[in-house]
């Protein structure tokens, strides 16, 4: 199957007013609290397959995601799903954001999960190689268990670090 073609935020705005087609947001949860399209339904690339989608058999999707590399990357193993015509937001959020266009915004919501983790690493191995060079040479250990920790994160798709922040309360769902 080939790629879904691209279409421009202003196309997609157009086609989702008049109820021409469904859009779906492809990022993870955290990221989709953060700012989402309204009327976007959630259904993160890591459990694709398994989110039960509310589209008419024949009706047209747009795919989006936060830049519109995830989707482009994955467009057509996302588009085996449907039998209507298929689409990706060109630019995703951050093009819908340029162009003007509606987004719920939550400036409450904690970082994506994937930026808390590039901070808590580079914040330890920082930490790590200025106590080992001011303090005792044992602390540059600090910074080379942060690294073999990244490297098996992403030889395998296990991050410990992910793991543990997502059970930190800043990252759990607050009361409405």
């Amino acid at each position: 199957m080939t790629a879904p073609a691209l279409l421009s935020p202003a196309e997609v705005a157009a086609r989702l007013k008049s109820g021409a087609v469904r859009l779906i947001d492809i990022r993870e949860p955290d990221e989709f609290s953060r700012a989402h399209v309204l009327g976007a339904l959630p259904a993160p690339l890591s459990v694709f397959d398994e989110t039960p989608l509310a589209v008419a058999p024949d009706q047209a999707v747009v795919f989006m995601c936060r830049t519109g590399h995830r989707t482009g990357m994955n467009g057509a193993r996302l588009a085996e799903r449907f039998s209507g015509p298929t689409y990706v937001l060109d630019g995703g959020l951050d093009a819908w954001r340029r162009a003007g266009l509606p987004v719920r915004a939550d400036a409450k919501a904690p970082l994506e999960l994937m930026r808390q983790v590039q901070m808590a690493a580079g914040g330890l191995i920082l930490t790590g190689a200025l106590l080992g060079s001011l303090v005792h040479p044992g602390f540059w250990g600090l910074s080379a268990l942060v690294g073999v920790g990244l490297f098996v994160a992403g030889a395998t798709g296990f991050c410990g670090m992910a793991r543990l922040l997502a059970l930190a309360p800043w990252n759990q769902p607050r009361p409405r």
